[in-house]
């Protein structure tokens, strides 16, 4: 009769106080305090200084909106009051109605930025697919006036939309349509350029093999082209809105009219006079002025980045 084999005794298996390498609720030693502001500390604390530095503006133009003072100096306790009497007194002036300038804000940012949008889109297209004399020469000219600020070219805007307005009223002086025309005129060098880099990243073979098929460059460009370039064209059409909405000098020139102010103009009338000064309905108008660019920008943003690296890299 043979007699089992005697199992080996089982071994004491230790585990540390830090866990296993297989275990997955392990956790790594901590870093020493100071290892760990070298690698990544330091970012988290310029990180939350720059929060601080950019929302405090924003929080206290806030505060001051719900102040019914009339004053900054009043409103340096931040949300001391909460009054909402500086809302309400914004369309209740009839000498300043700020609803109608907030329409026509939203009306000529909406139009200039789809014209924006449709015509750098067309001239993008052609300087990055066809091949033509002067091409060089004209992406170099875009370029090239861009470096030049608008405000120089005030004087001559005036003048010129005064010698419009004599052959062309709705187009000269005191005309919204006059000031959309000199917006597009001032949006289509840059915007042109960047779309253009956003389409060098197309591969023209799409273009070739949609001609195979018989379609033609209206076909490809409005079929093919343009759902393809759609962060480009958001972040072009969000940029030229912005712009649009911000704009004080030009629209400041060219409208004259109090009902077909822009925001931006307006809103100046509520500082601009030595004792009619109200920065806490000022402040309000700021705020409620914001909402719509706030509300389009975070709509947009997953277009943002992808729009403006996209073609910077062709």
């Amino acid at each position: 009769m043979t007699t089992p084999e005697t199992l080996p005794a089982p071994t004491a298996i230790t585990v540390s106080s830090t866990g296993s390498a297989g275990d997955p609720d392990a956790h790594e030693p901590r870093r020493p305090f100071g290892r760990w502001f070298r690698e990544t500390g330091w970012r988290h604390l310029i990180g939350i200084v720059m929060l601080v530095f950019s929302a405090f503006p924003l929080v206290y133009v806030l505060s001051a909106s719900l102040n019914p003072g009339g004053t900054l100096l009043t409103a340096n306790s931040l949300f001391s009051n909460f009054d909402l009497g500086s809302y309400i007194a914004l369309f209740q002036d009839p000498l300043r109605p700020y609803g109608a300038w907030l329409v026509n804000s939203i009306f000529i940012g909406l139009t200039t930025s789809f014209f924006t949008v449709v015509l750098c889109a067309l001239a993008a297209y052609a300087f990055s697919r066809m091949r033509f004399r002067g091409r060089r020469t004209g992406l170099l000219t875009l370029l090239l006036v861009q470096m030049f600020p608008q405000l120089l070219a005030v004087v001559a805007i005036f003048l010129l939309m005064s010698a419009i307005g004599e052959i062309f009223p709705a187009l000269g002086l005191n005309s919204q349509i006059g000031l959309i025309m000199v917006y597009l005129g001032g949006a289509l060098g840059v915007n042109t350029f960047l779309m253009y880099g956003f389409f060098n990243t197309v591969p023209a073979s799409i273009d070739e093999a949609a001609k195979i098929d018989g379609a033609g460059h209206a076909r490809i460009f409005f079929t093919i082209i343009l759902r393809l370039v759609a962060p480009v064209l958001a972040v072009i059409g969000l940029l030229s809105f912005l712009v649009t909405m911000n704009d004080f000098l030009i629209a400041s020139v060219v409208l004259v009219d109090p009902d077909k102010q822009t925001l931006a103009v307006g809103l100046y009338q509520y500082v601009s006079q030595e004792t009619a000064r109200n920065w806490s309905v000022f402040a309000a108008g700021a705020v409620l002025a914001a909402i719509l660019p706030m509300a389009l920008f975070l709509s947009l943003q997953r277009f943002i980045v992808g729009g403006l690296t996209a073609g910077s890299v062709k």
